[in-house]
């Protein structure tokens, strides 16, 4: 019998031996192992004929019954079996390898029985890692941590490539059993870190080996490699097979969805893949094949259009999974350590900046990560955390996403996505409790994938999560060009549909090719877009008229009128002095003076009187004929005879002798701005005197500009009193006021300032001190 409060690496246990004698073992040892043959696993089928889905029934009952017997078993007996039976490894492993990812349910037959048998398997594997990742199940029940890290280690019975397919296979719905469960494998076993450092590089390997099949030259650690002889013959993804671009793409598709949920359950691994420049290699990795891949599966023809279907879902699904890779690693690495305010925040904040400085070049990547994730959020944290930074920087940053908008010919929408918040993970896993409680708890994550309220009948994973509409208003945010261009994308791909039914889906969801694409193949568009005819027509386009055959200007019809005219006489147009003409030839040319000559002649004579001669009528000149239209009012009035400035007068002015000429008086012009008076001289002056007194001028001058300054309202200038009253006697404020204003302005005039001038040129060495 196991010893209370003992560890079960200490325990001893007798039992009886083939010669019906009692011997004394370990708790655990190789010959307590019950034998028991676990079968491996197998996916279910995917034509879902009765004889297939029956074996497979079959076969998954006998995995699920040994499965559930193997959890039944006492603490020291599961154990024993854990470790030291190796059928059991291979069924746990199968597992891991063959079932069916998130992508994958899609294809796999919906037959009720065989997803609730999937259910069974899915939920007995998982019970099964999560009671072998605990090292504790009750007070009695336990194993010293030091010697369950090197179980778990030495035994391999947890690996890297395990815990990654255990995050893909089980993180929806557990991430948090998941989390504590990889969290107590790190701890208990450090040496799971290294093997994690030695795990980055492989996985690097994945994008160059993609790019090498892509025919990509490859950029970061291999790119120094020399370039093979064959390389140009290398096929790429519009030349190779369609099976070996959907093997690609599958490739793809897993390595990214595992990774990304790997980093999603346990962020501590961020630190490491951060440390070998994942970053950089993943951002530059997307710019450079993915746009390669979706060209490929949007203009190659497939026999199989739901292949094709598919193949896009997969791409689409890791440009996501990456993005979403790139936002955890900085936050688990930058952003969250600033947000926890310890120390090193300035560094923190620009490493980060630092990552989204490198971003810049790559513009379809910058635009993907901030559509799901706004830099503008991220920068304002840092400005919010950290006053200090510079804001010529990050407004620099800012730019360069708006640029990269633009250059990529999308148009940034109107409500970013918001940000989804990670919950707070808890401690580690306690014993057979935390077992207990993940049974109860447990929420299968082939059964409870949805997507947008779609059921996957066996699902591990959402596939993709898209918005089912755009924002976009009365006005198309893309220009002609550019709406050329997104139809063109879509009836490459859909060949079948009318250019007017993919204008209207492209204006209901916000101009994006791909969420276009995606609805339409997955029958998912709006009410009413249903409505409409798929084959609709591009409606007709009202031509305005032109702007030039309808405008109206002086200048219509005259010999330089471009617009009407195709010759024009460009001997007539110049610019300055024209060509071999001097300003003596140019100034001797009367040629416009004999031009104007003519036209004025017709005003030299002019006839008071028509002299008729006999013989000839008054009708010969126009005399008799009577005007209707003439108006003869005043024919026998003498209208404006008497106005001073006709030609003929009834009333002449009387002669009157020039001013200038009159000895009698003189008329003396007064100086004003305004109006100017006139004064007569008076009696008593002599009239021959030539100058007159300058005393009297000057009071004459005095009195007019006292009468305009009174007109303007103007008012002269108090003395200045500077004397004031004899010392003594106390000064008045008038008097104090005015020596102030003299001491502060005395300078101004005179050379009372010749000691700062004296000053300012001897500091500036003009004087020798």
């Amino acid at each position: 019998m196991a010893c209370a409060r003992v560890p079960l690496d200490e325990q001893q246990v007798t039992e009886p031996g083939l010669l019906g004698r009692e011997q004394t073992l370990p708790a655990l040892h190789p010959a307590r192992k019950e034998e028991r043959c676990f079968v491996p696993y197998k996916s279910p089928p995917e034509d879902g004929s009765p004889a297939e889905v029956e074996e497979f029934l079959e076969h998954a009952k006998f995995i699920t019954e040994d499965l559930e017997w193997l959890l039944a078993l006492p603490h020291d007996k599961f154990w024993c079996q854990v470790v030291f039976d190796e059928s059991l490894q291979r069924c746990l492993d199968s597992y891991l390898h063959q079932a069916p990812r998130g992508l994958d349910l899609a294809s796999l037959p919906s037959s009720p029985a065989v997803a609730e048998m999937q259910r069974s398997i899915h939920r007995a594997v998982f019970l099964t890692f999560l009671r072998m990742a605990t090292h504790k199940e009750s007070k009695e029940n336990f194993i010293t941590p030091a010697v369950f890290g090197e179980i778990i280690y030495e035994n391999f019975l947890f690996d890297i490539p395990k815990i990654l397919d255990l995050c893909v296979l089980f993180g929806k719905g557990n991430s948090q059993l998941l989390h504590k469960m990889i969290e107590n494998i790190f701890t208990q076993q450090p040496s799971y870190y290294s093997d994690l450092d030695e795990t980055v590089p492989t996985v690097l390997q994945v994008f160059d080996t993609i790019l090498n099949k892509c025919g990509i030259q490859c950029e970061g650690a291999t790119a120094m490699e020399p370039m093979k002889l064959n390389a140009h013959k290398q096929p790429t993804a519009m030349t190779m097979s369609q099976q070996e671009l959907a093997d690609l793409i599958l490739y793809l598709c897993d390595s990214t969805t595992t990774i990304h949920a790997f980093l999603d359950i346990f962020p501590a691994a961020c630190t490491s893949f951060h440390s070998h420049g994942f970053l950089s290699r993943l951002t530059s990795f997307y710019e450079t094949a993915v746009p390669d891949l979706e060209k490929a599966v949007r203009k190659r023809n497939f026999d199989d259009k739901s292949l094709q279907e598919d193949l896009w879902k997969r791409v689409s699904h890791s440009c996501r999974k990456m993005v979403e890779m790139t936002h955890l690693l900085l936050h688990h690495t930058c952003l969250q350590p600033i947000l926890e305010g310890g120390e090193n925040m300035l560094s923190y904040a620009e490493e980060l900046l630092q990552h989204f400085t490198s971003f810049l070049p790559e513009k379809r990547f910058l635009s993907d990560y901030d559509e799901q994730f706004p830099i503008a959020d991220d920068i304002s944290l840092l400005q919010q955390a950290l006053p200090v930074i510079d804001e010529t920087r990050t407004s620099y940053l800012l730019q360069g996403v708006e640029s990269a908008w633009d250059s990529v010919g999308r148009r940034k929408p109107q409500s970013q996505n918001q940000h989804k918040v990670t919950a707070a993970h808890q401690g580690a896993a306690g014993g057979a409790a935390a077992a207990a409680a993940a049974a109860s708890s447990f929420r299968p994550q082939e059964g409870g994938a949805q997507e947008r309220g779609r059921e996957s009948p066996l699902g591990a994973e959402a596939m993709l999560d898209v918005p089912s509409k755009g924002n976009n208003g009365a006005v198309c945010p893309v220009s002609a060009a550019e709406l050329e261009s997104l139809l063109s994308c879509i009836r490459d791909l859909l060949p079948d549909l009318g250019e007017g039914f993919l204008l209207a889906c492209l204006q209901e969801y916000n101009y994006n090719t791909e969420l276009v694409i995606n609805n339409i193949l997955e029958d998912r568009l709006a009410p009413n877009l249903d409505k409409l005819d798929r084959a609709m027509p591009r409606p007709v386009k009202e031509e305005l008229p032109d702007v030039l055959g309808v405008r109206s200007n002086v200048f219509d019809d005259d010999e330089f009128d471009i617009f009407r005219r195709d010759q024009v006489d460009m001997s007539r147009i110049w610019k300055g002095r024209r060509k071999g003409e001097s300003a003596r030839d140019m100034l001797n040319d009367k040629q416009h003076i004999a031009e104007q000559k003519s036209r004025y002649q017709a005003y030299e004579t002019v006839v008071d009187e028509v002299v008729i001669e006999p013989g000839e009528s008054a009708a010969t000149y126009g005399l008799d004929d009577y005007d209707d239209e003439y108006d003869d009012t005043y024919d026998m009035n003498q209208v404006g005879a008497n106005d001073l400035d006709g030609d003929s007068l009834l009333n002449r002015r009387p002669f009157t002798v020039p001013q200038v000429l009159r000895k009698g008086n003189k008329q003396e012009e007064e100086e004003g701005e305004d109006e100017e008076e006139e004064e007569a001289i008076p009696n008593n002056v002599n009239r021959d005197q030539f100058v007159q007194d300058p005393a009297l001028l000057r009071e004459r001058a005095e009195a007019r500009r006292a009468t305009m300054q009174q007109r303007r309202g103007f008012r002269p200038e108090r003395p200045s009193n500077v004397v004031g009253q004899p010392k003594g006697q106390g000064q008045t404020t008038e008097t104090f006021l005015d020596r102030r204003k003299k001491e502060a302005n005395k300078s101004r005039t005179s050379n009372h300032n010749r000691r700062n001038m004296a000053d300012r040129k001897r500091n500036k060495g003009m004087i020798p001190s």
